[in-house]
């Protein structure tokens, strides 16, 4: 069994990425989180990204205490939430799925606490060719396309309302970065686990980038993309 082995976020939480992907969650899978009363956030230390999520209770869980709600928050894997059956209204996992194994469970837990009719809203990594040294140092187990993601979701009897990947605005970028990490991969493994700053300018650009793509998600998906985001319902 492989699970969350924390989180660059925890460190860096102001990091560009952390924050644009608040924005482009919220634009790709807002309109699948409201009316919320119970709620569970799975990952909870893993960036600033469900400030945009709103019900009557929010719990948390994570490995890590560090990133847990004070009062609400439990610390437990998600292959084993603490939970009963049926407990929530929505939950979500935001880069947790590729960190558990077996995959099945995670799913298969992620639904248990889900009241029928309830919602699931993940985000995951996207592509294996994009697998580096930052994988194995955030413990993740795989990454994902969108087929890859939806087809174990539905196999664990969720009904996916909308699949679309994110970060497409910036994928050339990313593309870059990892073609760089691989040619370097000799020494990586021994580098320096933060994130890379890409200084203010750069910083500016990225985040105007994914502000432009988050107001196309609110719309449209996009065929392609550094992440997958899924938002899917647990049926009646």
């Amino acid at each position: 069994m492989t699970d969350r082995q924390g989180s660059a976020s925890i460190e860096q939480p102001e990091y560009w990425w952390y924050r644009a992907r608040a924005d482009l969650l919220n634009a790709a899978l807002g309109g699948y989180a409201t009316g919320i009363r119970r709620m569970l956030d799975v990952g909870s230390a893993d960036g600033p990204s469900v400030g945009w999520l709103h019900g009557e209770q929010h719990f948390t869980v994570d490995l890590d205490p560090r990133g847990l709600r004070r009062g609400t928050g439990v610390r437990a894997s998600a292959l084993a939430l603490p939970f009963r059956d049926g407990d929530f209204d929505l939950v979500s996992a935001f880069d947790v799925v590729e960190h558990c194994d077996p995959e099945a469970v995670v799913l298969a837990e992620l639904g248990r606490v889900l009241r029928p009719g309830g919602r699931l809203l993940l985000s995951v990594p996207a592509y294996q060719w994009a697998w580096s040294d930052h994988d194995v140092r955030a413990g993740h187990v795989r990454r994902y396309t969108r087929p890859r993601l939806v087809a174990p979701v539905e196999r664990a009897g969720f009904v996916v309302s909308r699949a679309t990947y994110g970060f497409a605005a910036v994928f050339p970028m990313f593309a870059a970065e990892r073609l760089v990490r691989r040619v370097r991969s000799g020494s990586a493994e021994s580098g320096d686990p933060r994130l890379p700053e890409p200084g203010r300018v750069a910083e500016k650009v990225l985040l105007a980038l994914c502000r432009a793509e988050a107001r196309w998600l609110e719309s449209h998906d996009v065929p392609f993309g550094s992440s997958v985001f899924v938002a899917a319902s647990k049926p009646v």
